[in-house]
């Protein structure tokens, strides 16, 4: 977990830095909350960024969504002592089309992540002592969203994104803000 944040962290401090690098491409950054609900598995809460990249020579209204993802999910069973706990971070890129209607931009795009899964499981009276696993697996990504102005610079978004990871399929509710640069 420590080198995924330390990978956030890097990704967050990078973000001003790459603005001049790009030589203005990016047009903004946003951060989320997500509701994720993984194939047999309860909802449970994630978080992530992504920068908003729009190369002069894209149609207006597309853009390129390079974006990270994590969420962690933990169990526990106290008259079992079981402990379990799996975790997703991802490195996604996505591409999105976005419109205007009235006072809002709703969008629909696709991408493609590689996930990084883990799963622990502590279950002494069952015969199981801290048992791991950990794969990396690439998956599609699907998006529809939209997005509220709320001042200038600064927008409120909702959208629902699916991850279409064999094995591993995710649907995500996203809400967070968009900071225009």
């Amino acid at each position: 977990m420590r080198t995924h944040l330390i990978t956030l962290c890097a990704v967050m401090a990078l973000v001003p830095a790459s603005r001049a690098f790009a030589g203005g491409m990016l047009t903004g950054v946003d951060v989320m909350s997500a509701t994720v609900m993984q194939e047999g598995q309860s909802s449970f809460s994630g978080l992530g960024m992504r920068a908003r990249l729009h190369p002069e020579q894209l149609v207006a209204g597309f853009e390129i969504l390079p974006s990270v993802e994590y969420w962690r999910n933990s169990s526990t069973v106290p008259p079992y002592d079981i402990r379990a706990t799996r975790k997703d971070a991802t490195m996604a890129v996505d591409g999105r089309y976005t419109f205007h209607y009235k006072n809002m931009e709703p969008y629909a795009g696709a991408g493609f992540g590689i996930h990084f899964l883990s799963s622990k499981v502590n279950a002494p009276s069952l015969g199981l002592n801290e048992a791991k696993d950990s794969v990396i697996k690439g998956g599609l990504a699907a998006l529809a969203g939209v997005s509220f102005g709320m001042t200038a610079r600064l927008d409120n978004f909702i959208e629902l994104k699916y991850h279409h990871i064999p094995e591993y399929r995710q649907l995500k509710i996203n809400w967070g803000l968009a900071v225009k640069l």
